[in-house]
């Protein structure tokens, strides 16, 4: 049996890509089941509502040699804690290319698109096989999470076209209203401990010979999110020293607005957004203006910084 699995802190994206992937793998002769890396957010938790699904489990324990697919990621700072003991048989992703290292050769599906569920699509008319209407439900849910509803510069034309094709098999005649219930559940953030907030959406990379942490909030109403800035800085600063990451930031991205104002807890972090995005930082905000893709905008810059 495959164990599917997304990245840690798990999107929509994720944890759809993981139920969809493991069926199709299991309906094309190779049994495989679904497992999540951590708590839903509040948009998914929606999401798998409304499809009358159940979340998937939290990963057990695996042994070495046991194999799995990777889904929405590859990077092992984002994976199963013990990844590099695993048989990776199968990966299926939309990021850049991390240090991921098979034993064996592996079957992998990479693609510049705005969502792993726009690749998934494209595997199940490559097999042969039709979209049920509850996996053609949850690919189009995590297109629209993942592009913002087309609004994110990661979007292409396959994730509209692919869109297109799944809502009515999904049963969603009005795509932006649909969205639109998504995002309010992924807003209604409520009394959310501001650690939780923090790592709603958030991933560890490597730029150059530091770790950095990148959290993202995507929301309709980022004036509850600033309205709890002291806290979220708190956390920051204290996620920061438990895990010796060299930086930590956390983007608001304003969904409607499509604007992102990120929390910058320190010195350090603030002469880096400076140099890196040409953004000062006031109150401990920064204005990145409209860089709201974490992945296209804000990691390969990181990056080119050559941070050490």
């Amino acid at each position: 049996m495959i164990s599917v699995f997304g990245h840690t802190n798990p999107d929509t994206d994720a944890i759809t890509a993981a139920l969809v992937y493991a069926r199709l793998l299991t309906r094309q002769g190779t049994p495989a089941t679904a497992y999540r890396l951590g708590d839903l957010n509040f948009e998914t938790a929606y999401v798998l509502r409304e499809a009358g699904l159940d979340a998937p489990e939290l990963l057990p324990a695996l042994g070495a040699g046991s194999p799995v697919a990777l889904v929405d990621h590859n990077e092992s700072a984002q994976s199963a804690p013990n990844l590099h003991e695993l048989e990776v048989r199968y990966v299926v992703d939309h990021h850049k290319l991390g240090d991921l290292s098979t034993a064996q050769p592996a079957t992998l599906r990479f693609a510049p698109v705005g969502c792993t569920a726009t690749l998934l699509l494209d595997l199940h008319r490559e097999a042969g096989l039709s979209v049920e209407p509850g996996d053609a439900r949850l690919l189009t849910s995590a297109i629209l999470s993942d592009t913002l509803e087309f609004r994110s510069p990661t979007t292409t034309d396959a994730d509209r076209a692919a869109v297109e094709f799944l809502a009515p098999i999904a049963g969603i005649r009005d795509v932006s209203a649909y969205a639109m219930q998504m995002f309010a559940a992924k807003s209604d953030l409520g009394d959310t401990p501001a650690d939780k907030l923090l790592k709603m959406d958030y991933k560890v990379f490597a730029f150059g010979a530091q770790m950095w942490g990148l959290g993202v909030i995507e929301t309709t109403n980022p004036a509850y999110v600033f309205g709890r800035r002291a806290e979220l800085i708190a956390a920051m600063l204290s996620e920061k020293a438990a895990s010796g990451l060299g930086g930590i930031l956390l983007s608001v991205v304003d969904i409607l607005q499509g604007t992102n104002k990120t929390l910058v807890p320190s010195d350090s972090e603030a002469a880096v957004v400076r140099a890196v995005f040409g953004a000062a930082t006031e109150q401990q905000v920064a204005d990145l203006g409209s860089r709201i893709s974490r992945k296209k905008q804000i990691v390969p810059a990181l990056e080119a910084a050559h941070l050490s």
